[in-house]
């Protein structure tokens, strides 16, 4: 399909209803003492009875709807996924998708004993919208929740953003100047997410734009923070300022990345977190070396990634590997 006729498929879907799907197991004590405690939600309701009805908190609405990790579905559910449309544009030139926003509605109370099933729609796909990810499609799916006696219990509404990221270039090389940066490009690619800026963290980008790890310091009490915030957690004090950084420090831990793959970054892809010398931690990538190559504990050296038109990444390599790749 090419992107017209696949947008116009899509949008021609709007209004379709899904099956129901059912729950694996009905509303429970257990699940719902773990979910108090994972939540923080110390509420009696959810631990005391006074006339033998338990009930459970309305945000787990959907928990006792969800497939299980092999992605199988209780007996007697629908087949036909709610998200059918998602996959549609994934699967036909619009690769990327990032989630919106989530409304859910309660009408009462879910009991324990309950069995909870969902009733599936397409409500709305917008037409192509351009923003700062890329371009595509807006998609809503809304989803009715029920008891065993079709009772509603409530709804939700889910928002996908699934778009066709920006074109951008990528810098071959990192380490020097910005300047020297700039002249090594790789071809034509997927942009990477931008980060959100923010007046608090505008010094930061800026900085990097120049070279420089910038650390976020407290004027009164001169303790640093990252990332970074408008008030410092130690004393309170809104003034601050900044220093750089020597970019020398130690990778503290990492986690390599494989699924979900975000448009604009190579697989596998690590993300390290890095105790600088000056005492605070930053999360940035790896370059120069495999991710099969970083150990917890390596000395590592700043490095600058112009990753995209005007947008640079910190990254670090090992002390050992020289700015000029010896």
């Amino acid at each position: 399909m090419t992107i017209n006729s696949i947008s116009e498929h899509v949008q021609r879907m709007v209004g379709t209803e899904y099956g129901l799907v059912y729950s694996w197991d009905k509303v429970n004590l257990p699940m719902i003492r773990q979910w108090c405690e994972a939540m923080g939600n110390e509420s009696p309701i959810y631990q005391v009875s006074t006339d033998g009805t338990y009930v459970a908190p309305p945000t787990m609405m959907q928990v006792w709807v969800l497939a299980g990790l092999n992605g199988k579905l209780p007996p007697g559910s629908s087949q036909r996924s709610p998200f059918e449309a998602v996959d549609l544009l994934l699967e036909n030139g619009f690769p990327a998708v990032v989630a919106v926003n989530c409304e859910q509605e309660y009408f009462r109370y879910a009991r324990v004993g309950e069995s909870l099933k969902f009733l599936g729609h397409l409500e709305t796909v917008s037409e192509l919208k351009t923003t700062a990810l890329g371009t595509g499609h807006f998609v809503t799916n809304r989803m009715e929740f029920f008891n065993e006696i079709d009772e509603p219990i409530g709804e939700m509404r889910f928002r996908f953003f699934v778009y066709k990221p920006h074109q951008c270039t990528e810098s071959a090389k990192g380490g020097g100047s910005q300047e020297q940066n700039a002249e090594n490009v790789l071809p034509v690619k997927e942009c990477p997410p931008r980060p959100g800026v923010s007046q608090d963290t505008k010094f930061f980008w800026d900085g990097l734009k120049e070279g420089k790890l910038l650390i976020q310091q407290c004027s009164q009490c001169k303790k640093l923070r990252h990332p970074p915030g408008p008030v410092c957690p130690t004393c309170h004090s809104f003034d601050w300022n900044t220093i750089q950084s020597s970019g020398e420090g130690v990778v503290h831990s990492f986690v390599v990345m494989h699924h979900p793959q975000v448009p604009g970054y190579q697989y596998p892809h690590p993300v390290l977190l890095v105790e600088l010398k000056e005492g605070v931690r930053v999360v940035a990538g790896l370059t120069k070396i495999s991710h099969e190559a970083v150990k917890i504990g390596m000395l590592v050296m700043l490095d600058f990634l112009n990753v995209a038109d005007g947008l640079v990444l910190p990254a670090f390599r090992p002390m050992s590997y020289s700015s000029d790749g010896t």
